[in-house]
C-alpha cells in the first residue's frame, strides 16, 4: 500500500495517455458489430438489420479481391526486407566513419524524410517522376531510352512505392539500429583486434549479432503492418495511385475508403477492417514465436 502511494503520482502522469489510448484505440473497437450488420446511419448500432457472416461472404465475391491481397502483400513484404537490410547496410557504413561531424550531418540528411508527410512527398513525388517534365525521365532520355510512366504504368507503380517508401523511412531504421550498436560491448571489438580479427571480421561476428535482437524487433513489429502495405501505406499509395494502376497498386485500404466512403458500404468496409486486424494479429504473433524459438529474443 505505501508503494501504492508512493507512485500515485507516476500514476497521474500515465493517465492522460491511457485515457487517449481507451478513446481513441479501444472505444472504436465497439463499431466492428458493424461487420455483421447491414448497417444504417439513422438506425444506429443497436437497431440495425444482423446479417451474421453475409459481409464477408461479399468481400469473397468481390472479383477484384485476390488482386487486391496479392497486391498488398508483395508491396508489404518487399518493404518490409528493404526495410529492414537497407537500414542496416548504412549503419554499417555510418559505423565505419571516424569523422563525428559527417557522420552526424548524414544521419540528419537521410532522417529528415521520415517527418514529411506523403501528402508533401506525393506533389514531389509526381513532379520527379513524370514522363514528360521529370527529373528522373530526363536523364534516363539522357542516356537514349524512352521514358517510363512510374505512377501510370501497372509493372512499375508497386516499384515506385515500395523505392519511394524505403527512401522516406530507411533514416529512421538507420537512427535505432545506431542506437542499438551503442550497447555492444567495446572490450569484444578489443579481444578481437588483439585475435588479429579485421573490420570485415568484427562486423560480420560482432556487429551484426550485436544488431539481431533489434532486428528481430523491428520485423515483429513490420508484421502487424503486413496488410497495410507498410506503416503509412494508405497515405502513400492513396496519393500516388488512379485507376490506370488498379491491378497492381490496388490494396486493401484503398479498397476499404472506396466501398466505405464513396459507395457508403459501411459494414463491408468494417468487415474488411475486422478481417484485417485478425490476420495482423496472427502474423505478429507467429512473427514473435518464431523469434522467440529461433533466437531466444523475448520482449520482456
Amino acid at each position: 500500500m505505501a508503494r501504492f502511494k508512493r507512485n500515485i503520482p507516476l500514476h497521474l502522469m500515465m493517465l492522460p495517455g491511457v485515457i487517449l489510448v481507451l478513446v481513441y484505440a479501444y472505444g472504436p473497437m465497439f463499431g466492428l458489430v458493424m461487420a455483421f450488420q447491414n448497417f444504417s446511419p439513422s438506425k444506429g448500432f443497436l437497431h440495425s438489420d444482423w446479417v451474421g457472416l453475409d459481409n464477408f461472404r461479399y468481400i469473397l465475391s468481390i472479383p477484384t479481391i485476390s488482386e487486391v491481397i496479392r497486391n498488398t502483400l508483395v508491396i508489404s513484404i518487399l518493404k518490409i526486407v528493404l526495410g529492414i537490410v537497407m537500414p542496416v547496410v548504412v549503419t554499417l557504413m555510418l559505423n565505419e566513419l571516424r569523422l563525428r561531424r559527417l557522420k552526424r550531418g548524414i544521419q540528419t540528411i537521410i532522417y529528415f524524410p521520415h517527418f514529411l508527410s506523403w501528402i508533401i512527398l506525393a506533389g514531389i513525388f509526381i513532379d520527379i517522376l513524370s514522363p514528360s517534365e521529370g527529373v528522373v525521365n530526363k536523364l534516363i532520355a539522357a542516356f537514349g531510352f524512352k521514358p517510363v510512366y512510374f505512377l501510370g504504368d501497372q509493372t512499375w507503380f508497386p516499384v515506385s512505392m515500395i523505392l519511394t517508401d524505403t527512401w522516406k523511412e530507411f533514416g529512421y531504421g538507420t537512427i535505432v539500429y545506431l542506437a542499438a550498436l551503442s550497447g555492444i560491448n567495446p572490450t569484444l571489438y578489443e579481444a578481437a583486434q588483439m585475435d588479429g580479427a579485421g573490420r570485415w571480421k568484427q562486423m560480420w561476428n560482432i556487429t551484426l549479432p550485436g544488431l539481431m535482437p533489434m532486428i528481430m524487433l523491428m520485423s515483429v513489429l513490420a508484421l502487424g503492418n503486413i496488410l497495410n502495405a507498410g506503416t503509412n501505406g494508405f497515405e502513400q499509395i492513396f496519393n500516388l495511385y488512379s485507376s490506370q494502376v488498379y491491378k497492381t497498386g490496388d490494396i486493401l485500404d484503398t479498397l476499404v475508403f472506396r466501398v466505405g466512403m464513396q459507395n457508403a458500404q459501411f459494414s463491408v468496409a468494417t468487415a474488411i477492417g475486422l478481417f484485417k486486424a485478425v490476420i495482423s494479429f496472427i502474423f505478429i504473433t507467429t512473427g514473435y514465436f518464431v523469434a522467440n524459438k529461433a533466437l531466444g529474443y523475448k520482449i520482456l
